[in-house]
Formats: C-alpha cells, sequence, structure tokens
C-alpha cells in the first residue's frame, strides 16, 4: 500500500518497492517498451534545452550559475518520474529485480537495449525540433554559443574522466528516483528528484542520455570540433559509467542490504 502523503516507506520496504517495478518495467512489451523510451529522451532533452537557456548570460557567478542550471535540468526527471516513461539510466533499478531472481538477465539487456535506442531517438528527435524552431537564435545567439560551448566541453574530456563523472551522476539520478518512490504524492516525488538532479548537473557529472540532445544540438549548429567520433567516444564511456554508478554502486548495494538472504547472490539460480 501507498504511504500516507505526509509520509515515506522505510528503506527495506522501499527496495522492495523498487525491485517490483523493475520486474514490471522488464515485463513490458516491445512497443511500450519503445515508445516510453522515446517519451523518456524528449522529456530529457527538453530538462537539457531548459538548462542551456537557463545558464545562457547568467550574472550569479560560477556556483549559484550552475545551481539555477541544475534546478532547470531537473524538469527531465521530473516528467520521467511523474508523468511516465523509461529512461536507460534510471532503468537500473531493475538490477536489483535480476538480484532476486524476478528478472533474468536476458529481460534486462533486452529493456536496457530498446530502451537506450529510444532515448536517443527521443533526445535526437528534440534536438532537430529546438533547432528547427530556432531556439538557439534567442539571446541574440547567445543560446546558440551556450549550447557549442557545452558540447564542446564534453566531447574534450578523456573516456576515464568521462566514464568516472557517469558513475557519480547515475548515483545521483538514481538515488533521485530512489527517493521519488519514498514518496507518497506528486509534491513529494518532485522535491525528492530536484536535490539530487542540482547536485549531479552543478558537480559537472555525466548523463548519456542528456548527452544524446545536447551533442547534436551542437553538430546541427555546425560547433566547431564537435565531430561524431568524438560524441560516439564520450557516448560509450559515460554510458558504462552510468551503468557502474546506477546499478552496480548503488541497485546491488541496496539489494545486498535490504533484500539478500542468506547464502544468497546475484547469480544464484532458484533452488540452486
Amino acid at each position: 500500500m501507498a504511504p500516507h502523503p505526509l509520509d515515506a516507506y522505510p528503506p527495506d520496504q522501499l527496495a522492495a518497492l523498487v525491485a517490483q517495478v523493475g520486474v514490471r518495467k522488464a515485463g513490458l512489451l516491445l512497443l511500450q517498451t519503445a515508445t516510453l523510451g522515446v517519451l523518456a529522451g524528449a522529456f530529457i532533452a527538453l530538462g537539457a534545452a531548459f538548462y542551456t537557456i537557463t545558464v545562457t548570460g547568467s550574472g550569479l557567478g560560477f556556483g549559484p550559475t550552475r545551481f539555477v542550471g541544475g534546478l532547470a535540468f531537473s524538469l527531465g526527471l521530473i516528467l520521467v518520474i511523474v508523468g511516465g516513461a523509461e529512461l536507460f539510466t534510471g532503468n537500473s533499478l531493475i538490477v536489483m529485480a535480476w538480484a532476486e531472481q524476478r528478472a533474468t538477465m536476458g529481460q534486462l539487456l533486452r529493456n536496457w537495449a530498446i530502451v537506450y535506442v529510444a532515448n536517443l531517438a527521443g533526445a535526437v528527435g528534440t534536438a532537430l525540433l529546438v533547432h528547427a524552431a530556432g531556439v538557439l537564435d534567442l539571446g541574440d545567439g547567445a543560446t546558440a554559443e551556450t549550447a557549442v560551448a557545452i558540447a564542446q566541453a564534453k566531447v574534450a574530456l578523456d573516456p576515464a574522466t568521462a566514464f568516472f563523472r557517469g558513475v557519480l551522476c547515475n548515483v545521483l539520478v538514481y538515488l533521485a528516483i530512489w527517493l521519488s518512490f519514498a514518496a507518497g504524492s506528486a509534491a513529494g516525488k518532485i522535491l525528492a528528484i530536484v536535490i539530487p538532479i542540482i547536485a549531479f548537473v552543478a558537480l559537472g557529472f555525466e548523463h548519456s542520455v542528456a548527452n544524446m540532445y545536447l551533442v547534436p544540438l551542437a553538430m546541427l549548429a555546425g560547433a566547431e570540433g564537435v565531430m561524431l567520433d568524438g560524441f560516439v567516444i564520450n557516448l560509450i564511456s559515460v554510458t558504462l559509467g552510468n551503468i557502474v554508478g546506477g546499478g552496480l554502486l548503488v541497485g546491488l548495494v541496496y539489494w545486498a542490504v535490504y533484500l539478500r538472504h542468506p547464502d544468497q547472490s546475484p547469480t544464484t539460480a532458484d533452488g540452486d
């Protein structure tokens, strides 16, 4: 049963709930998974677009500007969680269902593959729409300059740095989702999401789905030094980091603390 709006699930019940949600996600049909994945890619892209316009021309200073930008970017995950969509970085929670032996590795990888491609389609499609709508022309072209600078900084990261920033990013994203499940109201979910997302944006961590929008948008704007090969290298590095951060450092850790039975490992089959 859902908690009272002013209460929250205790951590042990929350872990069981997250595993249950992971089972449901792993069992979604192809069309549902793909459609909700496209929506999630678009939602995160909208959050990234809001971030870009918010930090453009800000005179608040380095730290406060990143704080406000993170608040704006929170829109993306709020739309995903409250509106309902399938986000690759969020679906690290299926790892808990797999560890509980309620979802197979095949189901986990199938979900990740479908959602990843669908997120990419939604994010790139949104980049095309934003470019066509002339959003980059706002502020007498200052928005375009910001978008280009963001993408240039991302593709300039060496793979190891991008990987570790991806790890730290999805620790915070997973925790934002984890905390949102504890809340019993939409307002509580939004509040739970916002602070961890502000933290990951302000700290400069790397989110694979956000990069699926930010880098292609700069490429559409003809950004110097932002090429397809740099985008692919960045995306691979960040994606692997996101998997480790969300699936291993948070998902499996919480499974081990709250759901693991004595002598049980994630790979132990029922009856073994």
